[in-house]
């Protein structure tokens, strides 16, 4: 098991990876105070028994699975059955599940009595390698994903690989929409999948890069907790691929490799992009879409091009804003007005 610390102006936090992480740790952290647990059906279903062994005594909310609830009536229930839970200021919550578990639990902490502990726990891949690290919490609201959260860190973060054995092969394969983004900004994970791109498939395989895109992570979000710099470069695929999985409804590690894709290629042709090693990262992209059991065979951009006008990372200037790799574990803005980001995605999808 590893430790990475990552500390920000709010709260230095521990995440610890590796076999065995839940259980040297979460003893200890579940003592001592009041506690509330944010789960899913699916993970409460497969782990009956982990619940009952580490949160007998607990309050759990059990979410029903999937993107649509992450919303403001989650958000509002979840909220209430605190305050029925008599929780108080030195409790803590544990957000155990994806993505939509670690963001809505997360955002709950943050907001009761003006902020709790927290602690995540997540059980994706794609959860595992990126959103339950750097304190990132958001709901979604009027079609437009995480456009309501708040930036709140969690004491500590539980990677244990352990519960990668129940996850259906889909949802590991859909983690490496994550993998791949950090491989455009890191030479290291760049390299190993580059070398590796018959095994994009394997789960001990991408499970050896956890670390490595975690520890990335942290080092971004302590130089840049509030994405005003660095952390911006997080947001590679970003842009296209909300509005794809906004359309369309395809999981978000599978909408980020469409839009790295896509947001690829119109920086190779803009000049943004070196085109070299534009092409080496589209072949490993080509090859992370290429091991999922299904994917459409065309997107539709006049059903998803619109959606990117109100992406949250765009500034109001009436540009379609994009982040972008840009050379060997480099990155950098790329912004298009809508007629051109529309024509450059038309151009790009053809190709």
């Amino acid at each position: 098991m590893e430790r990475v610390c990552l500390k920000t102006p709010t709260l230095s936090g521990n995440i610890y990876v590796g076999d065995g992480a839940v259980e040297n740790r979460l003893p200890a952290l579940s003592s001592g105070q009041k506690n509330f647990v944010v789960t899913d059906s699916n993970v409460y279903a497969l782990y009956a028994a982990w619940f009952e062994r580490y949160f007998k005594e607990t309050e759990i909310f059990v979410l029903p699975a999937g993107e649509k609830s992450k919303n403001f009536q989650s958000l509002y229930e979840i909220l209430t059955k605190m305050t029925e839970a008599n929780l108080h200021r030195t409790s803590r919550l544990f957000a155990v599940g994806g993505g939509v578990v670690g963001d809505i639990g997360g955002l709950a902490a943050a907001l009761y009595m003006r902020g709790i502990s927290c602690v995540q726990i997540p059980t994706t891949l794609l959860s595992q390698v990126d959103s339950s690290v750097g304190g990132k919490t958001a709901v979604d609201l009027g079609g437009v994903k995480n456009i309501v959260g708040a930036f709140y860190q969690p004491c500590e973060v539980l990677v244990d690989s352990d519960f990668l054995k129940t996850l259906p092969a889909r949802e590991i394969k859909c983690g490496l929409g994550e993998i791949v983004k950090y491989a455009a900004l890191n030479k290291k994970i760049f390299k190993r999948l580059s070398e590796h791109k018959d095994r994009l498939g394997d789960l001990a395989f991408l499970t050896e890069l956890t670390l490595d895109c975690i520890r990335h992570k942290a080092r971004v979000v302590q130089a840049d907790e509030k994405e005003s710099g660095e952390r911006r470069s997080l947001n590679v695929g970003h842009t296209t691929g909300h509005a794809i999985e906004l359309v369309y409804g395809l999981s978000h590690g599978e909408c980020v490799l469409h839009g790295m894709r896509l947001e690829t290629k119109m920086a190779i042709d803009a000049g943004v992009c070196e085109k070299e090693y534009g092409e080496e990262l589209l072949r490993i992209i080509d090859g992370a879409l290429a091991v999922l059991p299904t994917t459409p065979t065309s997107l539709s951009v006049d059903e998803y091009a619109g959606k990117a006008k109100s992406d949250k990372k765009n500034i109001g200037d009436g540009k379609i804003r994009m982040s972008v790799a840009k050379a060997l574990g480099k990155w950098t803005d790329f912004s298009l007005g809508y007629d051109e980001y529309r024509a450059a995605l038309v151009k790009a999808s053809k190709d």
